[in-house]
């Protein structure tokens, strides 16, 4: 199985992380202003993964799935900032042709794609190396050691220093550790971002792309060391506002119960319910790193206080016996 000294240091670094910043709409809708004083304020406040891919954000007005890249790559250099933060990209999601049908005219995960975009990620971030590559949607067209085969050729020739995958399952990311097991030049995938918050999305909606974490890559995790995300963790603003309706997916009995429980447990703490979930994310027996999705600095500031929040016992324990997937041990 391929390990590299640079890899080594990155999967450190990252265990040592309690939350990402997601710069999903960073140079889109998020201007480059308010981006780069959130992206100050995360560095300042010890925050140091910073999440992106090469699609963002392809739907937005004008967008191409640049931008984010490109602006965060003008942060670094403007800050000298490259050595301070894990950078974290994604391929897999950009439509092929752009203005093509989504998902169907997803790039995919073929090694001349993921040779291509990471070249392009690359050059628009402004570095040599990208810290954590991530698969970001499965592709079964592809032999999976054909996709494994050109991701550990970039952590050969140390362009990446950790491989993982984003909306996937157990059963794909144990048929990689199979492969690297079997191959010393295959990397295994020791990252997954999933979607994840304190509600649960009804199975009955299709979400595909997306695919919610589940006790499979729990177990999965808990197996290799590896190291758990979850996007999405506030739901857009629905746990605490009431101009922000849940999506259909989460509008269900179960989900109500939830959603009331956050509220009451955080009016009890004279806290928020966006803290009290991003609190239960980090603190439990198996955390879950958050990827923050924020556009104002009081966002941030709300979120980045949670991460400090010690949850009483009482308080988790009632959070858990309603929680999609319980302990999570």
């Amino acid at each position: 199985m391929l390990t590299t000294p640079y890899g080594t240091t990155v999967l450190e670094r990252l265990r040592g992380e309690r939350a990402a910043l997601g710069t999903m709409y960073f140079g889109t809708t998020v201007d480059e202003k308010t981006s780069f004083a959130l992206l100050d304020r995360w560095v300042e406040r010890g925050g140091r993964v910073l999440d992106t891919a090469n699609c963002y954000a392809f739907w937005a007005p004008d967008g191409t799935g640049e931008e984010s890249e490109l602006l965060i790559g003008r942060w670094m250099a403007e800050r000298g900032a490259r050595d301070d933060v894990l950078i974290t990209s994604k391929v897999g999601c950009l439509p092929d042709p752009l203005d093509g049908p989504f998902p169907e005219s997803a790039e995919g995960l073929g090694p001349d794609v993921i040779r291509r975009q990471l070249d392009l990620s690359a050059e628009r971030l402004g570095c040599s190396s990208i810290d954590l590559y991530l698969t970001h949607a499965d592709d079964p067209s592809v032999p999976l050691a054909d996709t494994l085969g050109a991701l550990s050729e970039a952590v050969r020739s140390g362009r990446v220093g950790v491989i993982g995958a984003s909306n996937t399952d157990a059963a794909r990311m144990r048929e990689a550790e199979a492969l690297a097991a079997a191959d010393d030049s295959l990397a295994a995938p020791r990252v997954v971002q999933m979607r994840h918050s304190y509600l649960w999305p009804d199975p009955g909606h299709n979400i595909a792309p997306q695919r919610p974490l589940d006790r499979d890559l729990v177990a999965w995790a808990a197996e290799h060391d590896g190291v758990l995300q979850g996007y999405s963790p506030l739901l857009q603003g629905a746990l605490t506002r009431p101009d922000r309706q849940l999506s259909p997916e989460y509008r269900d009995g179960t989900n109500e119960r939830r959603l009331r429980l956050l509220r009451e447990l955080a009016d009890r703490m004279g806290v928020t319910a966006n803290q009290v979930a991003l609190a239960w994310m980090v603190g439990g027996q198996r955390p879950v790193m958050p990827v923050l999705g924020v556009s104002r600095l009081e966002q941030l500031d709300e979120a980045m206080d949670a991460l400090d929040l010690e949850l009483p016992g009482e308080v988790r324990a009632e959070l858990d016996a309603l929680a999609p997937l319980g302990r999570m041990a």
